[in-house]
């Protein structure tokens, strides 16, 4: 980690401490252990989006469907779940047990990652508009999947995914927790996450100097649809509930926690440890708007003008180092 991202860490930590201060002081409701958990469960869903966002943005790419895969990922897992599958032409009916339902959300979560990777990578064709399509078609496929009804009743044994707890701790905080443990060395430790840097860095650089370029992009995608597919189960499993338009506009919130954590939108910059905080901000920030009882719309502008001022810090910082 260099020297730019450690400065961006740190102000992402003051931020959170300023901001953890002020709620502290604003409201007694904020600074309980209670609260603490039901913070920590709420991130959890953006944590792991923004995990995967931070890759693709490392990579120099961006991947606005997230919500969206989230959604259809979801819907897929739940309805195995509760409805398994008859292959007709054998007689014979499957069951998903909880294991198998998780390993089918994360399949179809990296199914649509890849072809985001391949779209992007292989075909040259740009992210935004790559991601943007892709956005459109998961959200349509999760309308027909589920005839724009809810999936509900889903079982205890899923639900204890998202509403569980273990001494105290939220479940779906200690699966995030385990996923960014992977993550961290992933990105810090191996050739994948060194040649992520490289290519968001200089891509020109790096195909130069060897690094498989395409491959990379490409994997940088396919963990993001992964952890998307994941992020729509511990979702499923809180709500006890699939429905058409769940993760609408949840890609904002993960792009804004991976830059209000210190990644950069040009690529090359960034860290998994960046985006915990960035989450943890938002996180915070929603919760103390919350128990402030401020209008849902004024959390809209006030989330909107964060972003808007942590893009305008990361411009302002790579005008002083250029």
């Amino acid at each position: 980690m260099n020297l730019t991202q450690r400065i961006a860490q740190l102000q992402s930590l003051i931020a959170l401490a300023v901001l953890m201060i002020a709620l502290s002081v604003s409201t007694d409701s904020f600074l309980t252990p209670e609260n603490g958990m039901n913070v920590l469960r709420q991130i959890s869903v953006n944590l792991c989006l923004s995990i995967g966002m931070t890759l693709v943005i490392v990579s120099g790419g961006i991947d606005l469907s997230v919500g969206s895969v989230l959604a259809f990922s979801a819907a897929v897992s739940a309805w195995l779940l509760k409805y398994g599958v008859d292959l007709a032409p054998l007689g014979v009916h499957v069951e998903f047990t909880v294991a198998g339902t998780i390993v089918a959300g994360v399949l179809v979560g990296s199914l649509l990652g890849l072809v985001n990777g391949l779209l992007v990578a292989r075909l040259g064709m740009p992210a935004f508009i790559v991601t943007l399509g892709m956005l459109s078609i998961a959200r349509g496929l999760t309308e027909l999947w589920t005839g724009g009804h809810p999936i509900t009743g889903l079982g205890d044994d899923f639900g204890w995914l998202g509403t569980g707890d273990l001494h105290g701790v939220p479940v779906p905080a200690m699966i995030v927790a385990g996923l960014v443990a992977v993550f961290t060395v992933v990105t810090l430790r191996t050739r994948f996450g060194r040649h992520l840097y490289a290519v968001g860095g200089a891509e020109r650089a790096a195909r130069l100097s060897g690094v498989n370029v395409a491959r990379v992009k490409t994997w940088a995608y396919i963990c993001s649809g992964a952890l998307s597919g994941m992020a729509g189960l511990l979702l499923t499993a809180r709500l006890d509930s699939a429905t058409p338009r769940l993760g609408e506009t949840y890609e904002l919130d993960s792009i804004a926690a991976v830059v209000i954590g210190g990644a950069s939108l040009s690529g090359g910059r960034g860290s998994v440890l960046g985006a915990v905080l960035g989450c943890l901000i938002i996180g915070v920030l929603n919760n103390g708007l919350a128990l402030l009882d401020v209008s849902p719309f004024w959390q809209k502008v006030i989330k909107g003008v964060v972003i808007l001022l942590a893009v305008a810090i990361d411009r302002l910082s790579r005008r002083q180092t250029a």
